[in-house]
């Protein structure tokens, strides 16, 4: 099992930039596709990035050129580099393993190990 911890989340203006990062324990995530997801409260969770075994990425539209998600498998650690920050991407933040090495889409069934999630704010 594969344990997540997310960090880096805060404050920011819009326009400005942050840094997350989800550092994996356990059983090395290198062979697994791996993503972010976002919550609003009183909203659905939504995908926002995944990267697969291959490197692959993927972003939803809304983040598409402003998200870079990557990962570092020396330090088993996942991160999206937010740039151009928006008020909407106020959320709270997860990363998420998924059972695949590549990445079937969004479905929570397809992810078997959440983080605690961290909280974005990004103020007009």
């Amino acid at each position: 099992q594969v344990q997540l911890v997310e960090s880096g989340g805060g404050l920011v203006q819009a326009g400005g930039s942050l840094r997350l990062s989800c550092a994996a324990s356990g059983r090395t995530f290198s062979s697994y596709a791996m993503a972010w997801f976002r919550q609003v409260p009183g909203k659905e969770r939504e995908p926002v990035a995944a990267i697969d075994w291959s490197t692959s990425t993927y972003y939803s539209d809304s983040v598409k050129g402003r998200f870079t998600i990557s990962t570092d498998n020396t330090k088993n650690t996942l991160y999206p580099q937010m740039n151009s920050l928006k008020p909407e991407d106020t959320a709270i933040y997860y990363c998420a393993k998924s059972r695949w090495s590549y990445y079937r889409g969004p479905s929570d069934g397809d992810f078997d190990s959440w983080g605690q999630g961290t909280q974005v704010t990004v103020s007009s």
